[in-house]
């Protein structure tokens, strides 16, 4: 007997799909026969979507932080999330506070450590050179290998300030140290330049606000890709979203796709707009032109490959059973852009359920949804 049974979920190609699980893995996957049992089952009749347990590569969900704050699961199993990454809001001053709060949630939650020891505690926390600690940084690291899966570097000129480049040259350096850990840099103001930005980064590093509007932006004012980012996305750059503006339907028009879609979530944002969750971010690529098997992967496997999320992703037999119950609904939307540009779309996700190692949370939508009334 298994613990759950999903029948009949629509993949993001249209196929249907029976998924079994046991002890938080997944036992069978394709077409089980009519006998199989299980504890618990979920019929979901081709009517609602399945797929790997979507993944938020970048939020801001330490409760404590001043700035960006806000609670892991609500960005996370209650918004159809499974996985979270906090991305910078503790560095090794906070990160253990915050590894004891992850542990007690309900969404798997990661943090890439902000190279400054500080963390948000200011908006401008690699502009002293006393907070840029590698020692501490390394220790941190190695006090929760589980925990921190990468680095993160916030190299806008408000960030930096007479600083420049040399966070960056720490953090890669930093990176080499602990056997390349993925390291995403955020990409804002200038100085520094995005040229000179991207000329440090290659394989398998993120640069997230890609599609920011700012001058600093992966596209020339002509709308062509620059040179420096082609040359080392040839290198292996990631193209990570954390929301961004009209830049993103220019650029997807040439098929210069993200590698991942994220949300650069937190309270503000996510109550007030223009994020509201990372199912309404994915909803906006779907407006601009990208298919739900392209938004998708970017949220699941790639996501996962990129932060290298072992057991997450894919769904294959014997990994975790985590996955995302989901319904596109149709209709007129308006979506905002961080430039608050609108962008009118006739698709809506809206996850209904997130499974955790095969423990089902229901969200607001699901709540209400007839899959669910057993």
């Amino acid at each position: 007997m298994y613990d759950i049974i999903i029948r009949a979920g629509r993949l993001g190609d249209g196929q249907l799909v029976d998924i079994a699980i046991r002890e938080g893995k997944i036992a069978a996957i394709g077409s089980l026969p009519e006998t199989a049992t299980a504890q618990q089952i979920l019929d979901l009749g081709g009517r609602v979507h399945v797929s790997a347990g979507w993944i938020d590569g970048h939020t801001h969900c330490y409760p404590a932080s001043p700035i960006y704050h806000d609670e892991p699961d609500k960005v996370g199993v209650e918004s159809g999330v499974t996985t979270v990454i906090d991305a910078g809001s503790t560095g090794a001053d906070d990160v253990d506070d915050f590894q004891q709060i992850a542990a007690g949630c309900k969404t798997r939650v990661h943090a890439l450590l902000n190279i400054s020891r500080i963390g948000l505690l200011r908006q401008n926390e690699l502009a002293d050179s006393r907070d840029l600690d590698m020692d501490l940084a390394s220790a941190a690291i190695r006090r929760h290998p589980d925990f921190i899966v990468g680095i993160k570097a916030r190299m806008s000129g408000s960030v930096v300030g007479e600083n420049g480049l040399q966070p960056l040259r720490m953090a890669k350096a930093l990176q080499q140290t602990h056997g390349r850990l993925p390291l995403m840099v955020h990409v804002g103001n200038t100085p520094p330049d995005l040229d000179e930005i991207v000329a440090l980064l290659g394989d398998g590093d993120l640069l997230t606000h890609c599609f920011n509007g700012k001058p600093n932006r992966i596209l020339t004012p002509a709308g062509e890709l620059r040179v420096a980012v082609r040359e080392a996305m040839k290198r292996g750059l990631l193209l990570d979203i954390g929301h961004g503006g009209e830049v993103a339907e220019l650029a997807i028009r040439q098929g210069i796709l993200p590698r991942t879609i994220s949300s650069d979530i937190y309270c503000k944002n996510r109550i007030k707009g223009p994020v509201y969750s990372l199912a309404h971010v994915m909803s906006k690529f779907l407006a601009i032109g990208m298919t739900l098997e392209q938004v998708l992967a970017c949220v699941t496997h790639q996501a996962a490959d990129a932060l290298r999320l072992s057991g997450k992703g894919r769904l294959k037999v014997d990994a975790d059973a985590d996955l995302t119950l989901f319904e596109v609904a149709s209709g007129p939307t308006l979506f905002m852009d961080t430039e608050a540009q609108s962008r009118s779309g006739d698709q809506q996700l809206q996850p209904l359920a997130a499974l955790v190692g095969g423990e089902l949370v229901l969200t607001h939508y699901g709540k209400s949804h007839h899959a669910f009334c057993l």
